[in-house]
């Protein structure tokens, strides 16, 4: 596995108070060091939250398509283990789509988290809202925050709002009023890393609280 380390660099914690991390995956189509995820892990460092952001293997091997789900839970545990080894506070489950889809199953299949933050949750494929992928969500326990844009057509309508009702009190949706899966606002033209950084804040906040 491939990692990038950013350690926490924001205002000071109280003392004995521990540092969080978030380990942060890749969507299928880009690795670990795509502009939104790199202006993302920056900013939650600014916030005071180390990350470790990694590509899974079929990046690695320079293919194109995913892994599938057994060999990126592979990734993701071995992600996991690495960022805790290092990491004296919680350490969260982070991704954006695909690499947050697996992380969701990784939990669900016994991986240790703290928490899990889904940057772009791919609750569907674009135009076939009937293939929803939501029945490993309903026995997570820990912590979940969504980020969606309101544009998004990987989960349109209210279905995500339905998912997240029944998922429980433990899970948690910010829809972000113009965004679409890359939570670009038409009329913005802001780079893909401005993109990734203005969830920091929200992403630390929820962290923070829990």
């Amino acid at each position: 596995m491939t990692g990038e380390w950013t350690a926490a660099r924001g205002p000071a914690r109280p003392e004995g108070m521990a540092t969080p991390t978030i380990v942060v995956a890749h969507g299928a189509g880009a690795g670990m060091r795509h502009p939104f995820l790199v202006g993302f892990t920056e900013a939650v460092a600014d916030e005071g939250v180390s990350s470790l952001r990694f590509n899974f293997s079929y990046t690695e091997a320079g293919r194109r398509m995913p892994d599938r789900p057994p060999a990126a839970i592979a990734a993701w545990r071995a992600a996991m283990q690495a960022a805790s080894a290092r990491s004296s506070g919680p350490v969260w489950a982070a991704g954006k789509s695909f690499g947050g889809r697996m992380a969701t199953m990784a939990v669900a299949e016994g991986m240790p988290a703290a928490g899990i933050v889904l940057l772009g949750y791919p609750l569907h494929p674009p135009g076939r809202p009937e293939k929803i992928r939501d029945e490993h969500l309903y026995g997570i326990t820990v912590p979940m925050l969504f980020l969606q844009g309101r544009n998004d057509t990987f989960a349109t309508g209210t279905l995500l709002d339905h998912v997240v009702s029944r998922i429980g009190s433990n899970a948690r949706l910010d829809w972000i009023e113009g965004g679409d899966h890359s939570f670009a606002i038409a009329g913005a033209r802001r780079p893909a890393d401005v993109n990734g950084a203005s969830l920091a804040p929200r992403v630390a906040a929820y962290v923070r609280a829990h």
